[in-house]
Parts: C-alpha cells; sequence; structure tokens
C-alpha cells in the first residue's frame, strides 16, 4: 500500500505531465506561427508523450488502489525570441521534471516502495533520451545558426517524427 504523501506526489507528477503536454502544445503553436510545420510536429509528438507518461501514472495509481486527484493546470509560456529559445526552455523544462521523478524515487526508496521504484526505473531512463534530444537538437540549431537551408533540412527531419507508444510488456497497464 501506497503512502499518502506517495501517492499525493504522484498525484502532483500527473499533473506536470499533463502541463508538460500543455507546453508544447503552444510550443508547436509557436512553431506553426513561425511556419516551421517540422518543428511543431516535433512539440505535438512530444506533447502526446507527455500525455502518456502521465496516464503511465495514473493508471500506476489506479492499480495500486490509490484515489487519483486531477489538478489544474497553470498558463504555459506562450512567447519566445527564437526556436533555439523555444528548445532551451524545453530543456530546462525537461530538467525540472527528471528532478521531479528523482525527488519521486527518493520517496519510494526511503519507503522501499518496491513496485514504484520499479515504475520510476522506466521513467528515469526516458528522462535520460528526453534531455538528450533536446540537447542534441540545441547543438544542431546552434550550428545552424542562420542557415535558413539547413534550417529547412532540420524541420523536414523533425516533421518525420511520429508518436509510438511503448508495447504493453514495458508500460504500466
Amino acid at each position: 500500500m501506497l503512502s499518502q504523501n506517495l501517492i499525493s506526489e504522484v498525484n502532483t507528477q500527473i499533473k506536470y505531465e499533463l502541463y508538460s503536454a500543455h507546453l508544447y502544445i503552444a510550443m508547436a503553436a509557436y512553431c506553426d506561427y513561425e511556419n516551421l510545420e517540422g518543428f511543431a510536429n516535433f512539440f505535438r509528438v512530444q506533447a502526446e508523450e507527455e500525455k502518456f507518461h502521465a496516464i503511465k501514472f495514473y493508471n500506476f495509481l489506479n492499480q495500486m488502489g490509490s484515489r487519483i486527484i486531477i489538478y489544474g493546470l497553470d498558463e504555459p509560456e506562450n512567447n519566445f525570441s527564437s526556436i533555439l529559445d523555444v528548445f532551451e526552455k524545453s530543456l530546462a523544462h525537461e530538467n525540472f521534471v527528471t528532478k521531479r521523478i528523482y525527488q519521486l524515487m527518493d520517496i519510494a526508496s526511503e519507503e522501499k516502495e518496491y513496485a514504484t521504484i520499479s515504475l520510476l526505473k522506466w521513467f528515469i531512463d526516458e528522462q535520460v533520451e528526453e534531455e538528450n534530444n533536446f540537447t542534441g537538437i540545441i547543438q544542431k540549431l546552434k550550428r545552424i545558426n542562420n542557415d535558413s537551408a539547413s534550417l529547412y533540412m532540420l524541420d523536414k527531419e523533425l516533421g518525420l517524427r511520429v508518436f509510438t507508444p511503448p508495447t504493453t510488456t514495458t508500460q504500466a497497464q
């Protein structure tokens, strides 16, 4: 049985995952406005991943017989100075989410809540991948600088991204 503290913190994490989706839709809207449809696609796919993460936590709490509480979302940032600014803010947000996952792991480890630890190991691996993806795109954008042909190529590349949920053997049902 999960402690009230752990249940509360996982419910809060659901809020942060849903907020992440909210933020990435705002970033997609900025990219669409700037006629960077591939970048917009990247963020729409990212939003789908974040909703998947929220449901993964939701399903976990449900399986554990815990009460799920859905909290309201703050307004996401909507103003960006450039596509690089969007990705730098995305990386900063992912760093925040990683810290939250680590805090959850600290609580679960302290409480010897092994089912939660198992779930959180998946999220830790996911955060490594997320931060690496954003860091890589930031490095490309810095290399590109003001080269519109290279920006066009990266936009086309990111337009190919699709959301593929992990198989049921690797996700909480």
